[in-house]
């Protein structure tokens, strides 16, 4: 059994079902929400990892934002699983990233936050609702103002 010194980490596990073709919203968080990823040249190295599972046809890549400590993926599952994605994603990111800071430990907090998309759910108006995270943060006063973004219907 899967152990945590928090508890809604081991709850985030259960019941996730992986669904090839799904839509699905992720989201992951930094380790103590230490916002790393303000720093334009490490949040690149994050997309780096998203735009590879994208590439290599894990997942087709809907729209994503990289917050300063967390990141909003909508994601097509494709050849693998959402426990998969996620660990490939966040142990490549967390690798190149404590490279680049000469550190070590973990980056990201245990476990995501995945939502299954209903077919009738209209994906234009969630990917709007993902990038538009940087605004509703008080951190830029447009979309277009922040950079580490991307959208397929752009």
């Amino acid at each position: 059994m899967l152990r945590s010194n928090k508890p809604h980490a081991v709850a985030l596990r259960r019941g996730r079902f992986s669904e090839s073709g799904r839509v699905y919203l992720l989201t992951a968080v930094l380790s103590e929400r230490e916002p790393l990823l303000k720093n334009f040249t490490l949040g690149r190295l994050l997309v780096a990892e998203l735009r590879d599972a994208h590439e290599n046809g894990l997942a087709h890549s809907l729209a994503w934002v990289v917050m300063p400590d967390h990141l909003h993926w909508l994601v097509q599952l494709e050849s693998t699983t959402l426990n998969e994605l996620m660990r490939r994603v966040k142990g490549r990111s967390a690798r190149r990233i404590n490279q680049r800071l000469s550190r070590t430990g973990p980056l990201w907090q245990p476990g995501f936050h995945d939502r299954a998309l209903r077919q009738d759910e209209d994906l234009r108006a969630v990917a709007r609702y993902v990038i538009a995270n940087p605004v509703r943060a008080g951190l830029v006063k447009r979309v277009a103002d922040y950079p580490l973004w991307d959208a397929v219907w752009l």
